[in-house]
């Protein structure tokens, strides 16, 4: 931290004597007799630290005029205020305003030793905490996006651009896109970064058990409620909750949220008073809510509620461009935690996994590289070390008519449009046909770019 020390004070003997004094404790002094003088240096300045003996009284500026200038451009520098007897109110005022501390002139140099010694001690406590949290942001912010495709690129920007808002974000797509790394990204983003991000996947816990988590509960709620227990919802207080699978959600579940969403209120289990909580929903699924809503299985209020802004992540197969540098990525923090040295993915290797469809997505990747890493005898991940899946013969994966087989995607598309065609593009019809709500079959048209011109 920088040992310097800005004196501000018209009076010309005061400025020699403090000069001296400070300097001989061995601090870099710079003395200024006008307040102009000394905002036209710090305006200049690279880094504006340490510490500022500032005059309350000087003819150009008044000194708490200074003080709101310095604390609003230059909040590093801590600010003691010089005054005389007739002043010690606006001395007081000051301190309100922002100054560390004053001095009463004429004060003695053992006080002037103190107040400045406190002033840094507080400013080095100041840049420890900032870098400690700064540290534990580091650790609890989630890694960077991995992307080259101009697919995920669309999708990152937009989140990024929604996190500025505070409205329910709901992440669509299949498992291992990466939705909870995105839910991520969006708190990250947000003016809620200084706060908690929490995640549960609602799929993973008994109804009674994620009620407990969410909600909390009181001491004597159940069987083995020894104590009072806070649910993520009051741990997510001020920050971001991820719903992962929110889908799987039963009624009751379903009901009791929707109070959240709506009142911003919550009973814990086995209580009888509501808590408030001011907590941002960011939900994911990988099913189909509309379909669930016309089925009755989920409730379509609490639909509109998730989906204020939907965000569709477009599976690893659909971005194959992102394949190499993701395998790279995942094989450098391999390699980190297995304290091995690789060189890379040998082009066999790399040709294999660009060619697989990759049904598990970016999750399933990250498990073959980690196969890889484990396997691997030589500097290079070879064909040898993946599955016998991805390092087969492209050859063994075509059709008995010896065509390439279609993805999940085209044939989806390919069965839409037939339908289409057939029924001469009657959506309500198609969409009985096809089995799904009109509106399903309407993002589909558009997600495939289906037109009555295209085949």
């Amino acid at each position: 931290m920088t040992r310097r020390i800005y004196i501000c004070d018209d009076e010309e003997g005061m400025l020699r004597y403090l000069s001296k004094t400070v300097s001989d404790w061995g601090f870099d002094v710079r003395t200024f007799a006008s307040a102009l003088e000394l905002l036209a240096v710090l305006e200049k300045e690279e880094e504006q630290s340490g510490v500022l003996l500032l005059d309350i009284r000087m003819p150009e500026m008044d000194g708490l005029a200074v003080l709101a200038r310095v604390r609003e451009k230059y909040p590093e520098l801590g600010v003691v205020m010089m005054t005389g007897y007739g002043t010690i109110d606006s001395a007081v005022d000051a301190i309100k305003q922002g100054a560390f501390d004053y001095l009463t002139k004429p004060f003695p140099e053992e006080r002037l030793e103190t107040v400045l010694g406190r002033c840094f001690e507080r400013q080095q406590l100041v840049a420890e905490n900032r870098a400690l949290k700064k540290d534990l942001q580091s650790r609890l912010a989630p890694g960077e996006i991995i992307y080259r495709s101009r697919r995920f690129r669309e999708v990152h920007d937009m989140a990024l651009r929604v996190a500025e808002s505070d409205v329910c974000v709901l992440l669509l797509g299949e498992s291992g896109t990466g939705k909870e790394l995105v839910a991520a990204a969006i708190h990250y983003a947000s003016p809620r970064t200084e706060r908690r991000f929490l995640a549960i996947n609602c799929a993973a816990l008994t109804e009674t058990l994620l009620e407990s988590q969410l909600f909390g509960h009181v001491r004597g709620a159940f069987t083995g409620a020894a104590q009072n227990q806070k649910g993520l919802l009051e741990e997510a207080d001020g920050g971001t909750l991820f719903l992962d699978e929110v889908g799987e959600l039963s009624p009751g579940l379903q009901a009791k949220l929707l109070r959240v969403l709506q009142e911003g209120e919550f009973i814990p289990v086995g209580s009888t008073r509501a808590k408030r909580v001011d907590v941002r929903f960011v939900a994911a699924t990988n099913k189909d809510l509309e379909e669930m809503v016309a089925a009755g299985t989920f409730r379509e209020d609490l639909f509109y509620r998730l989906n204020v802004f939907a965000l569709q992540l477009p599976p690893l197969r659909e971005r194959p461009e992102d394949v190499e540098i993701l395998a790279r990525h995942f094989l450098e923090r391999a390699a980190i935690r297995l304290g091995r040295n690789f060189e890379g993915i040998a082009p066999q290797a790399l040709e294999a996994l660009r060619n697989y469809s990759w049904p598990g997505n970016v999750r399933e990747l990250q498990n073959v590289i980690e196969r890889g890493t484990i396997l691997a005898r030589g500097p290079y991940i070879g064909p040898e070390d993946l599955p016998l899946q991805l390092s087969r013969p492209k050859s063994l994966d075509k059709c008995e008519d010896g065509t390439e087989p279609l993805t999940l995607r085209d044939a989806e598309r390919l069965q839409v449009a037939r339908i289409l065609s057939r029924t001469g593009w009657n959506k309500s019809r198609a969409a009985r046909m096809l089995d799904i709500t009109r509106r399903t079959l309407d993002r589909k048209i558009q997600d495939y770019d289906l037109s009555l011109d295209k085949p």
